[in-house]
């Protein structure tokens, strides 16, 4: 079968690359390839559903821009399409004194990056969330939350108005590449393409390398598990509540968040995962696992962070510890208040000396581009991503 533009991946990503190409460049046949029989299964189809707001994002950055632009340009999709989110706010707050310094600089960064953001006291934050602990806090009024599943099977029948094609259970086998042709072999059926989009989440780096990418890149996958409140306590979150982050660590920590569909959930919590696709709190595969036990920067990460590391695990096998955790927010939180909810994976980027890529990254060669690095806050920055990778190919042809 023969294409224009092949993208491998139905996330929302792959699903807001397609649409933005195919209003883009209407003459131009368009594929998507998935090996799952619907959209959004995996990195989007258990986010939290957090517009986020690009507060924690180095200025400048892919993130930082694109998250700012991103909660716009989500919104606005939204509205313009009629899915349902909630533009609530969210309070990152400071539970001891210690915290007061670290807030005060997330608070300047977010002023950096052109948000509308408030410092306030403990009284202050209190009027907002009343079950919460704190001395102080920043109210960040660019946070909302939706379903980005709904957001991706939009994505997905726009691209398919425009005359896209969407392939489900699909699986990419390899890819080969010579004078200028591009064969992608599948399980099913093998194409034919000018040019190559891999947005394939916690297999991009695989991909990557069988399209001739000389990348160093490793995707690691983290487990993230989440509780979820009772309803007879939900009241105790109005909005969304997280703690000041600590900036030697890649992971927020564990926060409260109320869901566009109802409940409120709590985590996640963040675990090395042994296979790909970890869902599962002991899921092996042989090759994968081997793959990512002797990965040199998965070591060089953790002697890092050992204490932390060791923690994380801890509190994913006893839920006393994690409520623990959480409690540091919610004091009145009790360990029967909560029940788990299905798991998460982020596909973080890694490189061989043990540091964790921050930014959104992508590479490329004259015949394909690559997502290498597209964890949170992706799916706030979808619309912003399918834009830039959209010009990236207008470069290419030009």
């Amino acid at each position: 079968m023969k294409t224009d533009i092949l993208i491998i991946g139905a996330g929302i990503i792959g699903l807001s690359t397609a649409y933005h190409l195919s209003e883009k460049f209407k003459d131009r046949k368009i594929i998507v390839l998935d090996k799952e029989g619907e959209a959004a299964k995996h990195q989007t189809g258990h986010n939290s559903g957090v517009i986020h707001s690009g507060i924690y994002y180095k200025p400048g950055s892919y993130k930082a821009r694109f998250a700012r632009n991103g909660s716009k340009s989500m919104m606005a999709f939204c509205d313009k399409h009629n899915i349902d989110y909630a533009q609530c706010g969210k309070v990152i707050v400071a539970t001891d004194e210690e915290e007061i310094p670290r807030m005060k600089k997330l608070y300047e960064r977010g002023l950096e990056n052109h948000l509308d953001v408030k410092l306030l006291n403990g009284y202050e934050v209190r009027e907002i969330e009343p079950f919460v602990n704190t001395v102080g806090g920043i109210l960040v009024k660019n946070t909302g939350i939706v379903d980005f599943k709904a957001v991706t099977e939009k994505f997905g029948g726009l691209f398919e108005q425009n005359d896209g094609e969407i392939h489900y259970n699909t699986s990419v086998q390899n890819i080969t590449e010579e004078n200028g042709k591009i064969t992608v072999c599948t399980d099913a059926v093998q194409y034919e393409t000018d040019y190559l989009i891999n947005c394939a989440g916690l297999y991009s780096d695989k991909l990557a390398k069988m399209s001739g990418v000389d990348t160093d890149v490793k995707i690691i996958p983290f487990r993230g598990e989440y509780f979820k409140l009772n309803e007879s306590i939900e009241h105790y979150v109005k909005t969304l509540i997280y703690p000041v982050p600590n900036p030697e660590l890649p992971f927020l920590g564990v926060h409260f968040t109320n869901m566009i569909g109802g409940g409120v959930d709590v985590g996640p919590n963040a675990v090395l995962g042994f296979r790909k696709e970890a869902y599962r709190k002991l899921g092996f595969h042989f090759e994968e696992t081997k793959e990512i036990l002797t990965f040199p920067g998965l070591y060089k990460m953790g002697l890092k962070n050992i204490k932390e590391a060791v923690g994380e695990y801890y509190r994913s096998f006893n839920r006393k510890a994690f409520v623990k955790e959480a409690k540091k927010l919610i004091p009145l939180l009790k360990e029967e208040d909560i029940e788990p909810m299905e798991a998460g994976v982020r596909a973080q980027a890694m490189k061989p000396d043990g540091s964790m890529l921050d930014d959104f990254h992508f590479e490329e060669n004259a015949w394909s581009l690559h997502v290498l690095n597209a964890p949170s806050p992706a799916a706030t920055c979808s619309i912003e991503i399918g834009r830039e990778i959209v010009e990236r190919f207008a470069k290419k042809i030009r």
